[in-house]
């Protein structure tokens, strides 16, 4: 018998995934009657499921049946194992494991759905600290894949076990980790949010703009300020804050202004109706400001290697264009212009030392399938440079977008933190490798792990990226993982294949 404690949208879709998994399930919740209604409330979804065709009546009264709301702590008597789904406050989590303890074997396993508090810190406030877990879904629980399984310093190895193979049993995909602060997906996934936001307190670019270029360049499936608006800004500032405290204020973890201004504010996203984006229904819609159209090239000459990017020579000559391959400094001449991937370096920076006018294009998941790309021309450059420039990848059919002049412009910036962060989080044996990219691919649906793509673009490329960026900011933020550093000095992969060493 599964029993779980908190009957909110969380604890209840908990109930509901182990039902669904053929077990008897047992939802309890302080609040009178909150229990009774977290059940009516799965009841509803798996009617509308009904009503859509896509569960039978039959199903959907065999997963019903198998959850039932109780009022008392003591009905927990006969479980064997407790999910705890309440409020996010170690105190009132320690208060209601407590008293479970009270009325539970000895063999019963505690689970906690904590996000981000620490398993060891709660775990030794209990009087069975080796049969304490964490358990931590993603919101929708019957839906999202992922559940981390953490085990505190005190949590005994069999335990995690159970739990990982519980949850593999109940079809979602479990990743192993330790308590740490933000755990994986809390941890890796803040660059994606904190690079987004300095570039806006930069003004490198509109909201609306960062956003399409992480959609259309970088394949993510909403840009960060769109998720930072679906999750809520009082709830995302909330999290980074608490990483960056419980990391003993890292700068890497430090939140950002521009948030908490919007927190200040009341202007929280989607719950409140303005955010980042205005929801009210007739609010005018900005997009992302796009470049005009440039003149298409006859020809470019490619010299040396593109890496990443390597897939513009062929789209180029698709395009009609005659392309020039010989060996020289990993760039793209056009008629009077130096078209070259970011590696970290501001185009002002790279011009001043080049000295022909550049503009620097930016990383993408998949450059043939891209539908936009992002440029940056140096100080010294004039129209003319950009102009050709964003003419180019316009007869790629690409749509373009000017930012200012940032180090690592969007997306090579946003990947490169995200694969430095992921790479720590391994080094400090936190999780392995292949769980942290699962964590990301199926916690918060990125399109690439972080360390299969530092693996893709190299590692020597990333950590010259962070590099760069500590030379431009002068800020302990921007550090290389000395895991990372390992990576780009060896040139062995993060991933590597199976009997390889």
């Amino acid at each position: 018998m599964i029993a779980v404690i908190g009957a909110g949208t969380m604890g209840s879709g908990i109930a509901l995934v182990a039902a669904t998994a053929g077990h008897s399930v047992l939802l309890y919740d302080v609040a009178p009657g909150a229990a009774a209604a977290g059940c009516q409330r799965q009841r509803a979804d798996l009617e509308r499921l009904v009503a859509r065709g896509r569960l039978s009546a039959d199903e959907c009264s065999d997963r019903l049946s198998r959850m039932q709301s109780v009022d008392s702590l003591a009905a927990l008597a006969g479980a064997e194992l407790v999910i705890e789904a309440i409020v996010e406050n170690l105190d009132s989590k320690v208060s209601v494991l407590r008293q479970v303890e009270e009325v539970i074997g000895p063999q019963t396993i505690l689970a906690t759905n904590t996000s981000s508090l620490s398993v060891t810190a709660l775990s030794s406030r209990l009087r069975r600290p080796g049969r304490v877990v964490g358990m931590h879904f993603y919101n929708p629980a019957p839906l999202m894949p992922l559940v981390e399984v953490i085990s505190g310093r005190l949590t005994d190895a069999a335990v995690a076990q159970t739990i990982f193979a519980t949850a593999q049993a109940w079809g979602k995909t479990p990743v192993h980790c330790v308590s740490s602060p933000g755990f994986i997906v809390n941890r890796v996934a803040r660059p994606f949010y904190g690079e987004a936001l300095r570039l806006l307190s930069e003004r490198a670019a509109s909201p609306e703009t960062i956003d399409a270029i992480m959609r259309e360049t970088g394949g993510f499936r909403m840009g960060p300020f769109a998720v930072m608006d679906l999750i809520g800004h009082d709830v995302n500032f909330a999290v980074t804050r608490s990483v960056y405290e419980a990391m003993s204020q890292d700068a890497r973890y430090k939140p950002s202004l521009v948030q908490e201004e919007l927190v200040n504010a009341g202007l929280l996203g989607r719950k409140s109706g303005r955010g980042f984006y205005d929801y009210a229904k007739d609010a005018p819609q900005a997009g992302p400001v796009d470049a005009s159209d440039g003149p298409k090239p006859g020809q470019i000459t490619v010299e040396g290697h593109l890496g990443p990017a390597t897939a513009l020579i062929q789209l180029a000559r698709d395009a009609g264009i005659r392309v020039i391959e010989r060996a020289g400094a990993d760039v793209i001449r056009l008629d009077s212009t130096t078209l070259a991937l970011t590696d970290g370096r501001t185009a002002t920076e790279r011009m001043a030392l080049d000295g022909s006018p550049i503009v620097l294009f930016d990383l993408a998941l998949d450059y043939a399938a891209a539908s936009r790309m992002a440029i940056a021309r140096a100080d010294q450059a004039d129209d003319a440079a950009l102009a050709q420039a964003a003419g180019f990848f316009q007869a790629l059919g690409k749509t373009v977008s000017v930012i200012d002049d940032v180090p690592g412009l969007v997306v090579m910036r946003t990947v490169a933190m995200l694969a430095n962060e992921a790479a720590d989080v391994v080094h400090q044996g936190v999780a392995s490798a292949v769980d942290v990219d699962v964590s990301m691919l199926k916690g918060v649906g990125y399109p690439r792990g972080p360390l299969a793509w530092a693996d893709a673009v190299g590692a020597e490329c990333i950590a010259g990226v962070i590099d760069a960026l500590a030379r431009a900011y002068g800020e302990d933020r921007y550090r290389n993982s000395p895991l990372l550093r390992r990576r780009a000095l060896s040139g062995l992969p993060f991933h590597r294949a199976p009997g390889k060493t």
